[in-house]
């Protein structure tokens, strides 16, 4: 019979037309015969932890080094540990390590978005001069605004900010319905602002990421509504990151509308001056009050008290500013044209991500929001040709471990390889990275009863754990 069969095979493709034959064996059916039914779907492949000796993150700091722009502690930090490399003025390159932390932030700001309706989208960069001429803002932008001529001698901009491009989006679509709104679109993408003096690294740049979210309302209650529903988005994720933020009203500038509120982070780096009212907890950018206001407009009795803040998000009620101008209409209840209401609300990524590590840091240490730190776990080896040398294997299997057994740690381990290194110096490098979670892999990792040191980077705190007590701890770090 087996015989016969391995005849068959080999005869089949002069049994079926050649055509035939190869459509059986790109369905895979003609190998089914030497396949058994329950082969089992591959699991999720292993992954290698990533080296510490093969992350890019080239210092371009030395300590004591003076002079230059270095006027903050973000600023410092991320060029001390490589997150960032200087470019021309106001631009730089975002390293391997930062880039993680960034994507997570940005992660976690579409899961907020998603709750509350917003549709990602992507618009063009490069603007016509055309559809800001039409807002009236071509020439109200003055020098902060890049622009260029194409070949054509068509005049654009590199964008600053995105209202004209998606009102011009909304306009085109002439038939949407009431039923459709609130409609809530944004995108997460570079700005281009030519600042006259770029400082403060990601705090102040000319070249930046933003989260710019636009949206289209049936009325004025309606966006007031869709406008508070953002802001406690907002809150949200600043909670989730531990920051410490303060909501203020602040002025609409050249952006426009009617109420507008900025979201600070005290530090004394700020360049924004606030005042805060101690008995009502009213706030606001000392630019929307009368010069040397001291008494508290909304209770009347609180003192107001000056602080200084960094902008990380600001948020608008337009009205119809823009889409009276481009006439962005939508088909209403009675079946009639009408005026869209819209609003705009804007998050600085690059700014949020180096505003929480200038006021979550040591001097001399990176502290990140737990969320959005590049790894969860640095494990260090013991050095090499030390007593405990034989417990490097112990750690690479941990390392490797750890990352690929507990679901919110995968590709979250990173293992310093660099054993020819003393531990000291290897923990001193973890301390500045601010990894939340250090696990030193030494001799009390070959005994009977194996434990684990462990520093929790923020607390401070160090433990000695068994596996399974490091494992309990680490499964329950939340990751995004």
């Amino acid at each position: 019979m087996e015989v016969f069969m391995h005849h068959c095979h080999c005869k089949l493709p002069n049994l079926l037309s050649s055509t035939l034959f190869k459509a059986l064996k790109r369905s895979n059916i003609s190998s089914a015969i030497h396949t058994s039914p329950l082969t089992s779907i591959p699991s999720k492949p292993t992954i290698p932890p990533p080296l510490v000796s093969r992350l890019f993150q080239p210092s371009n700091y030395r300590e004591g080094q003076e002079g230059g722009d270095l006027t903050c502690r973000s600023q410092r930090l991320m060029l001390q540990t490589g997150l960032i490399h200087p470019s021309n003025p106001g631009c730089c390159y975002y390293l391997p390590v930062a880039l993680r932390s960034m994507e997570k932030l940005v992660r976690l700001i579409d899961e907020e978005m998603h709750v509350i309706g917003g549709q990602k989208i992507d618009m063009p960069a490069l603007c016509s001069a055309e559809l800001w001429k039409k807002s009236g803002r071509w020439e109200l932008m003055g020098k902060e605004m890049f622009r260029l001529l194409d070949r054509h001698n068509a005049e654009y901009c590199l964008g600053p900010t995105h209202e004209e491009a998606v009102t011009e989006l909304f306009a085109s679509q002439t038939t949407i319905s009431y039923k459709k709104l609130p409609l809530l679109l944004y995108q997460v993408t570079r700005k281009f602002r030519d600042e006259q003096k770029p400082k403060f690294g990601l705090l102040r740049g000319r070249e930046f990421y933003m989260k710019d979210m636009y949206s289209f309302d049936i009325n004025e209650e309606a966006a007031l509504h869709t406008y508070h529903s953002v802001c406690q988005s907002y809150r949200q994720i600043f909670d989730r990151l531990g920051l410490k933020w303060v909501q203020v009203e602040a002025a609409t500038g050249n952006i426009g509308g009617t109420l507008s509120h900025e979201f600070q982070l005290p530090a004394d780096i700020g360049e924004d001056q606030l005042l805060v009212c101690g008995n009502c907890g009213f706030s606001a950018n000392v630019e929307t009050l009368e010069p040397g206001q001291t008494e508290c407009s909304k209770c009347q009795t609180g003192t107001l008290t000056e602080s200084k803040g960094i902008e990380v998000g600001h948020t608008f009620y337009l009205g119809t500013k823009y889409s009276q101008a481009f006439k962005a209409l939508f088909v209403n209840a009675s079946n009639v044209p009408a005026v869209a209401e819209m609003g705009c609300f804007g998050l600085g990524v690059t700014r949020i991500l180096a505003a929480s590590i200038e006021v979550m840091s040591t001097e001399d240490s990176i502290r990140w929001p737990g969320l959005i730190a590049p790894y969860q776990v640095c494990v260090l080896p013991p050095k090499k040709g030390s007593k405990a040398n034989e417990a490097t294997l112990v750690a690479e299997k941990l390392a490797q471990s750890l990352g690929n057994s507990l679901p919110n740690l995968r590709g979250e381990v990173v293992l310093d390889d660099r054993v020819q290194m003393t531990i000291g110096k290897r923990l001193k490098d973890a301390k500045i990275l601010g990894y939340p979670y250090v696990v030193v892999v030494g001799q009390k990792a070959l005994e009977d009863q194996p434990s684990f040191e462990v520093i929790c980077q923020q607390s401070e705190e160090t433990m000695f754990l068994s596996k399974e007590g490091l494992v309990d701890l680490l499964s329950k770090v939340e990751t995004i």
